[in-house]
């Protein structure tokens, strides 16, 4: 990729950047204390859809004490590498698939306003341009994808 494409897929990777390390340090209690997560993924279980249900009592819930410092470390970690250019399509797939796997405990992804939502399919699309296409950027620390 070269050119104006490759600038604008570059601006794109620093602004997920931007925003995953922004998202990653508001969540820096996570690391000491996991029943914030707990208590959001509870919240959640409320009214969640069916496949939310299922995905929060058998893998969430259960594992929220080691997810709540591994988002956290993953926001961080590819927010960073997304910021310096270090391995974007990787670090594009790594936060796509975190953030689905928020969105489907959220159950957003199964309802209708999940297309206007700006965390839902603009985040996705983004993180997925990324995890396609992002090889060879400018002022990247790997150019090699």
């Amino acid at each position: 990729m070269s050119g104006a494409p490759a600038v604008g897929v570059r601006v794109l990777s620093i602004a997920f950047g931007v925003f995953l390390v922004s998202m990653g340090l508001g969540k820096t209690g996570w690391m000491l204390d996991s029943s914030i997560l707990m208590g959001q993924l509870q919240e959640w279980l409320e009214f969640a859809h069916p496949l939310s249900r299922w995905h929060l009592e058998n893998v969430a819930i259960p594992g929220a004490p080691i997810f709540a410092r591994l988002v956290l470390l993953g926001e961080l970690a590819s927010g960073v590498a997304l910021l310096i250019g270090y391995r974007i399509r990787l670090a594009g797939v790594f936060a796509l698939l975190m953030i689905l796997n928020f969105h489907v405990a959220m159950g957003i992804i199964f309802r209708l306003e999940y297309l206007t939502n700006g965390y839902g399919l603009p985040v996705v699309g983004g993180l997925l341009t990324l995890a396609i296409g992002a090889t060879r950027l400018p002022l990247s620390v790997s150019n090699v994808e």
